[in-house]
């Protein structure tokens, strides 16, 4: 199994949704961790929850890890060495990619059960 170190980013996200065809809307952040994506049938979008408006479509209240990379995209297992122990443990997860690195989400409430379950694999967390 391989042993990598995670952040624990401070704060809590909310994973949104918009329609099909939605541009950034007018509240979308210009700083901070915030991932968007389109698809054909949505616009997913994450960022910390104080910015998202009361009446958008979303889910409040996750935690967020962002793994200690870059990694390689030659490299094999990176997120399933995470999203392993996750499962064991039944922690639902939200998860998301960028060129050099990987980040998973769990919700607040499951937060000291994930810390446990990442710890028992080996894994390092930092802030």
């Amino acid at each position: 199994m391989t042993s990598l170190t995670l952040a624990l980013l401070p704060g809590r996200y909310a994973v949104a949704q918009l329609p099909a065809g939605s541009a950034l809307p007018e509240w979308w952040p210009n700083t901070g961790m915030r991932h968007a994506g389109w698809t054909d049938d949505e616009l997913s979008l994450v960022c910390k929850e104080a910015h998202v408006p009361r009446d958008v479509r979303c889910q409040r209240d996750w935690c967020m890890f962002k793994l200690q990379g870059p990694f390689d995209f030659a490299l094999t297992g990176i997120l399933k060495a995470v999203l392993d122990p996750l499962a064991a443990a039944g922690i639902g997860i939200f998860a998301l990619s960028t060129y050099d690195t990987d980040y998973v989400l769990v919700q607040a409430l499951r937060l000291d059960e994930a810390l446990s379950a990442l710890r028992d694999a080996g894994h390092r967390i930092g802030a």
